[in-house]
């Protein structure tokens, strides 16, 4: 008898580790999969929602990067942060805004994510938003108090980046309306004094320089 207890006590010791162990670190592999059911398992075993892999990213950033958007609303209702800094200095505010995840983005508002925080490039959500014209993204990030002429370390704004870097497609049209309907301003230079208007002309994106004239660019 003294056996079979001490057995059972062995197990039921190993299963609690087992349980410890997956809490301390298995919420960064549940989210990265897009586990829901995992995810919330962890959450309610009070599993630390900032814990970190080698690249300092959170559960809720690989939740983010791998487009999981249950998995990020569950995260973010239990309090992880939208501000936690990778190594990259990506955070899940940042990456949700590059990579154009709309619903996410939406969860996060009601936060108050801090605005403040810079990606890799001198830049906030916005500008790579509009860069890849994430339309719907963009529009969500407007409401938000977001600097819609911020200048990021390469001297460009946002309508810097929807024109240098863009293909002035319909796509990129549509943010740059959104841009300027914003308050962006149509004749914010880059470092070498070129304006929006003229790098849209140089170009050849005839519609977006007509969309920029139209604000009042030159």
């Amino acid at each position: 008898m003294r056996r079979l207890l001490r057995a059972a006590a062995i197990l039921a010791g190993v299963v609690l580790m087992t349980e410890v162990g997956e809490a301390q670190t298995g919420l960064l592999e549940a989210a990265g999969r897009g586990d829901l059911a995992a995810v919330n398992r962890l959450i309610a075993a009070k599993a630390d929602l900032e814990q970190r892999d080698g690249q300092r990213q959170t559960p809720l950033l690989l939740a983010v990067a791998g487009n999981h958007v249950a998995v990020a609303k569950a995260l973010l209702a239990a309090g992880a942060s939208p501000n936690a800094q990778a190594a990259n200095q990506d955070t899940p505010w940042l990456l949700a805004g590059a990579s154009g995840r709309t619903e996410i983005i939406a969860a996060m508002l009601p936060l108050k994510p801090d605005l403040t925080i810079r990606n890799r490039y001198g830049g906030n959500a916005l500008i790579p938003a509009c860069e890849r014209a994430h339309v719907e993204t963009a529009k969500l990030l407007l409401t938000s108090g977001i600097d819609v002429n911020h200048v990021n370390n390469l001297g460009w704004t946002c309508l810097l980046e929807i024109v240098i870097l863009g293909d002035g497609g319909p796509r990129h049209q549509q943010v740059a309306q959104l841009v300027l309907d914003a308050g962006a301003d149509p004749n914010l230079a880059d470092r070498d004094g070129i304006s929006p208007l003229q790098h849209a002309r140089k170009r050849g994106q005839s519609e977006v320089a007509r969309l920029i004239a139209a604000a009042g660019g030159r």
